[in-house]
């Protein structure tokens, strides 16, 4: 049976948000739309979603339009809709500020963390047993900085190039998981 796998890639819709630190998820699945040729993007719900393969498999890639907390709405609704096997058949993508800028890293499940997008999946789906790819945005600047305003705001020059490259990366590791699964991927893009 050809089942589809499903990468999501977290982030919040609209023209201001494009380039935020919050928004890395959408990066890498334009990243993955643009290299595979996907088709799309197709309104699905509460979701932009394209089809194709990358390698021998029917992938989904989907962008959730819920906005950041209300991530886990859309990836559900995708999931059920086609029946998609969240404990091995899904990869989310997202950005973390615990990790140095561009950093990878990559687990087969695990806890939200602080991330209010990877808490509401864990809270929708019931089960923190899902693949992600954790792209290092950097951590805020000093403790009276907003949290918020640091997600949702740019990066400087440097860091911006340095993102260009994990970018690409994680579309690369993406790949590599739809393909050769999550061990293969993990041992091969969890590089310091």
């Amino acid at each position: 049976m050809d089942t589809f796998l499903l990468i999501a890639g977290l982030g919040n819709p609209g023209r201001q948000y494009s380039n935020t630190r919050h928004n890395v998820g959408f990066e890498v699945i334009d990243e993955l739309v643009d290299a595979y040729h996907f088709s799309g993007p197709e309104r699905f719900g509460k979701a932009y979603i394209g089809k194709g393969r990358i390698g021998g498999r029917k992938v989904i890639l989907m962008k959730p339009l819920t906005y950041m907390n209300l991530s886990g709405e859309a990836i559900r609704q995708v999931a059920d809709y086609y029946k998609i096997d969240t404990r091995t058949d899904l990869l989310v993508i997202s950005d973390d500020i615990d990790l140095p800028v561009g950093r990878l890293r990559l687990r087969m499940k695990g806890s939200a963390g602080s991330h209010n997008g990877l808490k509401n999946i864990v809270k929708m789906l019931g089960s923190g047993d899902f693949a992600r790819i954790r792209v290092g945005v950097g951590g805020k600047p000093d403790p009276d900085y907003d949290l918020a305003d640091y997600v949702l705001g740019h990066f400087g020059k440097e860091d911006r190039e340095t993102m260009d490259i994990a970018v690409k990366r994680a579309a690369e590791a993406a790949a590599c998981w739809a393909e050769n699964g999550i061990d293969l991927a993990m041992n091969r893009y969890n590089t310091k």
